[in-house]
């Protein structure tokens, strides 16, 4: 059973353009399929999202790895002068 576009149309292909397919050079009309134009920019869009979260938090964990190392340093030298400090503290009592 034929649909109602063949029977309509004869049964027949639609037309092609003989000239453009034959010299694409000489073909000046750029077809663009709108759903991949904008398939291919919603994907570059979320990509750049990612990409600009991503160096957020890679900004963030730097922050947060400078501050763990300054406590840290800092704690080691607190307690190296303790340390010190008890040594000379307990080298005077003898």
């Amino acid at each position: 059973m034929a649909s109602p576009n063949e029977q309509a149309d004869g049964g027949k292909f639609p037309a092609a353009d003989i000239h453009g397919e034959l010299n694409p050079a000489q073909n000046m009309d750029v077809n663009v399929d709108p759903v991949s134009s904008q398939i291919t920019n919603s994907l570059q869009i979320k990509k750049n999202a990612e990409a600009a979260e991503k160096k957020n938090q890679n900004a963030k964990r730097d922050a947060m790895q400078k501050l763990k190392s300054t406590i840290i340093i800092s704690a080691v030298i607190v307690a190296v002068a303790g340390a010190a400090f008890a040594v000379t503290k307990k080298l005077r009592e003898k």
